[in-house]
């Protein structure tokens, strides 16, 4: 009978994309409605708020995760042609320091030094851009990709306070936008904690903290400028 082990790890990179940007979609759209609202303001100007703030987040949000992608690829791609090079120059120093890895691992020596032969041998650059630069052939960065879901997944978070608070009443704007915002949150904390294996209890309880934190003080602050206006 085989056995077969479901690993949760390889999910770390687009899950923690995916749930940023749509917490952050639901925290500042919701956050700012919420604060416009308490200044008192009309329903039309609320929602302008809330649409402006949904189209500069995700604009935001894609243009921060294209430059830091961006950064990371060029880091990547400056170690590859470092690596490169010392392979063309040094071929044997190279397959000694592969070895040294492996025997740092655990391997015995003889053997340690036929691995890094023999992987070597299929493909040099990979085995050390994966075992001593760290990165993997499937993880490269890649920035168009992630500033085009960081911007989707922001506009959906977004979308949702916006839609609660273009359909609610004004006089229960705050109210229903807040408890809305929180109910969203804590599904999203809760599918990314099941998605990640992790407790979905702990995982909805921290982003509704944090979520509900941002609004009341947000609120606060447009009470108080609504008042001094």
């Amino acid at each position: 009978m085989s056995h077969v082990e479901i690993h949760r790890s390889h999910r770390v990179g687009w899950l923690r994309a995916a749930v940023l940007g749509a917490n952050d979609g639901i925290v500042s759209t919701a956050s700012l409605i919420i604060g416009v609202a308490a200044a008192s303001t009309t329903h039309e100007s609320i929602i302008l708020a809330g649409v402006a703030g949904l189209v500069a987040g995700a604009m935001s949000m894609a243009a921060g995760e294209y430059i830091s992608v961006s950064s990371q690829a060029d880091t990547e791609r400056a170690d590859l042609l470092l690596e490169q090079r010392s392979l063309d120059e040094n071929l044997e120093f190279e397959t000694e320091e592969l070895a040294d890895i492996y025997r740092s691992r655990g391997v015995e020596a003889a053997l340690a030094r036929r691995v890094a032969e023999q992987l070597m041998a299929h493909d040099a650059l990979e085995a050390h851009a994966r075992d001593e630069i760290g990165i993997s052939a499937n993880g490269g960065a890649r920035p168009v990709q992630a500033a085009l879901s960081s911007a989707a997944t922001f506009t959906i978070g977004a979308a949702l306070p916006l839609l609660v608070a273009w359909l609610a009443p004004i006089e229960s704007l705050i109210l229903l936008v807040a408890l809305c915002s929180l109910l969203f949150l804590a599904l999203l904390g809760a599918i990314a904690a099941r998605v990640g294996g992790a407790s979905m209890l702990l995982g909805a309880a921290r982003v509704v903290f944090w979520g509900g934190l941002a609004m009341a003080i947000t609120a606060g602050v447009g009470r108080v400028f609504g008042v001094a206006a």
